[in-house]
């Protein structure tokens, strides 16, 4: 692979970021334990490894900020307009996840 500079990862690795987020904006229709089952994160966690990071940066980001910067519109707004109740074996494949991290 070509040698990046320090600026090009940064911006490479961002763009890699915005488009994720574009993509997960795109697929309501997928459900955050089905990623979290599936991949073992979910639209919130890329909000807390947001805010992780700002914060890390000297930059104070609140919960329902970065929530908001990965969702598009405020968490509750996108819950009531995309999230569905889990169903039981979406729930028994959670706590299945849960037990071997």
């Amino acid at each position: 692979m070509t040698a990046l500079s320090r600026e090009q990862q940064t911006e490479f690795e961002a763009a890699a970021f915005r488009r994720l987020v574009a993509h997960l904006r795109d697929r309501s229709n997928v459900q955050n334990i089905d990623l979290m089952n599936l991949a073992g994160f979910c639209r919130n966690c890329l909000s807390n490894w947001y805010r992780e990071a700002a914060e890390a940066g000297g930059v104070p980001v609140s919960r329902d900020e970065s929530r908001e910067m990965v969702y598009g519109m405020p968490y509750e707004d996108w819950k009531n307009l995309h999230q569905k109740e889990a169903s039981p074996v979406q729930k028994a494949a959670f706590e299945l996840n849960k037990t071997h991290k």
